[in-house]
């Protein structure tokens, strides 16, 4: 029996990841849950962020998920480390990833990291970065507006671009560094806003790819890929409006998705609480 693999994140972000997880494992069956009604996770508390990553968890533990992608840096940030200690399955998450893809392209060893409020208080990236190599120099912002504007399904245009330039205008004053990690999921469906902002010159990198890449070698090594030659139906859920989270998701992905029931996961259980 085909056993999919389960994709988390606070909103419609995670499918950056989703898609490339499904570029690179074709044969396999993704699940995916968007907490688009109580996204943005970033301003939250971590003990809420924890509970509502358990209520997605536990949501998709029921549909018999072979490996957990939890897409969301900030609860990546908070809740990996649980999850990986109380899931019997494979749980990956997109921060030390994200740090290493930044690594392997950096130049002079100075790095950006843009992402939520939550994800830049905890620390993860410059210490996930500085326990890879300590001498890399990090300067970090958190740029709040960016996930409710993408969410809005606002990726182009003068006022997306504006609120990008204003965004970030304290980065672009660190002009030493050449690598600019995109620290939340959402940020990649606005990379060339982002890229334009910052200039040619710096490397911009999203977490996706070096995700899925892990993601392939974790479950080769527990003998867990996929080997059914038939085409692969996924499924995506949301929390929130259906029809704002079908509009994003279809013009990032090539073919329209195919999204189920909206899912209320305040009756779901949380392990956390």
């Amino acid at each position: 029996m085909t056993k999919p693999i389960g994709v988390i994140d606070s909103g419609v972000g995670g499918l950056t990841v989703a898609r490339e997880l499904m570029r690179q494992l074709p044969q396999e069956t993704f699940i995916y849950l968007g907490d688009t009604l109580r996204c943005p996770y970033g301003p939250r508390s971590e003990q809420e962020v924890r509970a509502f990553t358990w209520q997605m968890v536990n949501f998709l533990l029921e549909k018999n998920i072979k490996m957990l992608v939890v897409a969301c840096n900030t609860a990546t940030a908070y809740t990996l480390n649980e999850l990986q200690e109380k899931l019997s399955i494979p749980v990956i998450g997109v921060i030390e990833p994200g740090a290493r893809a930044a690594i392997k392209v950096s130049q002079n060893k100075r790095i950006g990291v843009i992402g939520t409020e939550g994800t830049i208080r905890s620390r993860a990236y410059p210490n996930a970065l500085k326990s890879i190599d300590s001498s890399i120099r990090v300067n970090d912002l958190a740029c709040p507006p960016f996930v409710p504007m993408v969410e809005e399904g606002m990726l182009t245009g003068p006022e997306a671009e504006g609120v990008v330039e204003r965004t970030l205008s304290p980065l672009k004053k660190m002009n030493h560094i050449d690598t600019l990690i995109l620290g939340c999921t959402h940020y990649p469906l606005i990379k060339d806003l982002v890229q334009n902002e910052m200039g040619s010159h710096i490397q911009v990198i999203s977490s996706g790819e070096e995700t899925a890449r892990e993601a392939s070698l974790i479950l080769a090594y527990n003998n867990l890929l996929e080997k059914n030659a038939e085409a692969p139906v996924h499924e995506f859920y949301t929390t929130g409006d259906m029809e704002k989270f079908r509009l994003v998701a279809n013009s990032w992905f090539d073919e329209p998705v195919r999204i189920l029931r909206p899912v209320e996961l305040h009756h779901v259980q949380s392990s956390a609480m």
